[in-house]
């Protein structure tokens, strides 16, 4: 049974409050005054009855000894997002947090570190999504009774503008880069492929009979290593190729094995997209005007100096917002729902998780069909009247 004990030692008087937890260990709390220990009975009385009960022993843990333990049990993510998380944990999380108990964490504590942190609102948002996660599983392990990091206010993230080329666009980007890398260019925009699946895809994936391209497996680089795996979510899909692609893809995999990379770079190796931009679409985008000049204080055009091709120096224009690969699949997205493709083959196109999520990217384009969509109606109900 709870009870209260006073007790007396070099003259200071100190109030212990003892109780059981529903596991039946005894636990003792000591406190400077009767009513504080009263109080504190009755909140762990009360939790018990409600089933809210949190044992403070298990809230002893620091919150850096957590997170190292809720990264361990994250089974189900990527190396990439693995890597990404432990990146938040050691550089925002451990510096304020490390050494601090589970048990000391408080809702305003959290609110003024979100709210103190010097990043752009979207990497703000990234850095308390980890932490909130992580104190969830603290909540369901009965070590915290109520997440600390629930409700907390987080800044504004303003939606980047997408950028989608027009088939045009895309035919002169595909132009200006090297040759080596126009059907690359090509592929990207007219399949919506992510990077690393591009960059696994195989010749046996390829079925150009069917103009089918079967999208089953990824690889990305994590701290400096190619780590191969499945596609985000972890799903098979077939994605269309079009017609015009199919004599270039004909000849890119002539005399290749079935095992072989469909696409590789320059040395034969895994393609690397820091290579590509580099080497490629860094240079075609600035020089179509795909990317932004980067201007002075003054509105005046930065430069730089670099090495021309007679070795000497010469002032090269700065840009910024430069092409990204991942542009090329808002751009095939774009494209596919303008050539009149519906909501659920773009998600199957693009492998998304849900229809829902590629309306929440995209939807805003399929807007653009409202006319045609108006004028097959009149067309459609001309034809039944006259055949009635």
């Amino acid at each position: 049974m709870a009870s209260v004990e006073k007790r007396t030692r070099n003259g200071r008087v100190r109030w212990y409050a003892r109780y059981r937890t529903p596991a039946g260990e005894q636990r003792t709390k000591t406190f400077d005054t009767k009513r504080d220990a009263e109080r504190y009975l009755t909140q762990m009385e009360g939790a018990k009855l409600v089933g809210g009960f949190v044992d403070p022993r298990r809230a002893r843990v620091t919150v850096g000894e957590w997170c190292d333990q809720w990264l361990d049990t994250k089974t189900n993510i990527s190396p990439k997002t693995r890597e990404r998380y432990e990146g938040i944990i050691s550089t925002h999380i451990k510096p304020q947090w490390h050494a601090v108990p589970l048990g000391d964490v408080t809702h305003a504590d959290v609110q003024a570190w979100v709210s103190g942190l010097d990043l752009a609102p979207a990497s703000v948002r990234k850095v308390h999504r980890v932490f909130a996660l992580a104190m969830a599983l603290a909540v369901k392990d009965d070590r915290l009774a109520k997440n600390p990091a629930k409700g907390v206010t987080l800044p504004r993230v303003d939606p980047i503008e997408k950028r989608y080329l027009s088939h045009a666009a895309v035919d002169a980007l595909a132009t200006a880069v090297p040759p080596f890398w126009r059907l690359l260019v090509l592929f990207l925009a007219y399949t919506g492929l992510r990077w690393g699946e591009v960059a696994a895809l195989r010749v046996s994936r390829l079925d150009l009979l069917r103009r089918r391209v079967i999208v089953a497996e990824s690889v990305t680089p994590v701290r400096g290593k190619l780590v191969w795996g499945p596609t985000k979510g972890h799903r098979r899909r077939e994605v269309p190729i079009p017609k015009f692609l199919v004599k270039d893809l004909e000849a890119l995999i002539e005399g290749k094995g079935k095992d072989s990379l469909l696409f590789t770079g320059p040395r034969g190796g895994v393609l690397r997209a820091s290579t590509f931009k580099r080497a490629a679409l860094i240079p075609a985008a600035e020089a179509l005007g795909l990317c932004k000049p980067k201007l002075d204080a003054l509105g005046r055009q930065l430069t730089k100096k670099i090495k021309g091709q007679d070795g000497q120096l010469i002032d090269k224009p700065v840009f910024t917002a430069h092409f990204h690969p991942h542009e090329f699949r808002h751009t095939a997205a774009s494209l596919a729902i303008a050539a009149g493709a519906d909501v659920k083959v773009v998600q199957q196109m693009l492998g998304h998780k849900s229809a829902t999520l590629t309306l929440d990217l995209y939807g805003h384009l399929f807007g653009d069909r409202l006319d045609v969509v108006a004028d097959a109606m009149d067309t459609a109900r001309t034809a039944a009247l006259a055949g009635a």
